[in-house]
Parts: C-alpha cells; structure tokens; sequence
C-alpha cells in the first residue's frame, strides 16, 4: 500500500517561502514518479509540480514555474516542494501524489496515489 505524508504547510506572508515535505516508502519512491497538487477552496484540484524517479526530469505548472522547486532525496524516502516569493493565490491545500510517470503526473487531475495534504496560507 502506498502512503504519502506531507507536512510543512502553515501560514506565510506574501513574497516568504515555504518547504513543504512528502515521506513515503523507499519501494514509492523507486517505481513511481512523484508530484504535488493542490486545490483551492472552491476550485479543482491542479498540478502543481512532478519529478521523474531518479530527479532527473522536472515538471511545473506555469503559475508556479520560477517560483516552486521541486527535489527528492531518495537516502531519506522524501520528496521536497520548495515554494518561494508565495502569492495570496497560492493559498490551498497542497496534496503529495504518485503516479506510473512525469507526464501522467502532469496531465491528470485525478492521480493514482495522493496523501491528506497539508494546508498553505499566504497572506496579503
């Protein structure tokens, strides 16, 4: 069974950062490509960023591109989403996901495996 734990969401004034965290299994992490969604309060839920299994190859939505980075350290079973100079409009919950591939990630709403997620505030 999969299990995707984020953390490290809060609350953060416009233009600070936030890293968020994602701890899974050493087995997720080997056979899946990894991502993060997010879903604003009365919105769908949108991609935010995926990479490859071995960090190779990144993806981001263009509203995040410059901003967000995302990393994984595979020796400590976790996947990163570093968010910088944050907007009020980044303000949701922020969900952890695993899917088969990096475009699959990237072009699906509805991912195999996703965590409880981890709420982000930005205020303006």
């Amino acid at each position: 069974q999969v299990q995707l734990v984020e953390s490290g969401g809060g609350l953060v004034q416009a233009g600070g950062s936030l890293r968020l965290s994602c701890a899974t299994s050493a087995r997720t992490l080997r056979t899946h490509a990894m991502g993060w969604f997010r879903q604003a309060s009365e919105k769908e839920r949108e991609f935010v960023a995926a990479i490859t299994w071995s960090g190779g190859t990144t993806s981001y939505a263009g509203s995040v591109k410059g901003r967000f980075t995302i990393s994984r350290d595979n020796s400590k079973n976790a996947v990163y989403l570093q968010m910088n100079s944050l907007k009020p409009e980044d303000t949701a919950v922020y969900y952890c996901a695993a899917d088969v591939g990096i475009q699959t990630l990237a072009t699906t709403d509805s991912p195999r495996y996703w965590g409880q997620g981890t709420q982000v505030t930005v205020s303006s």
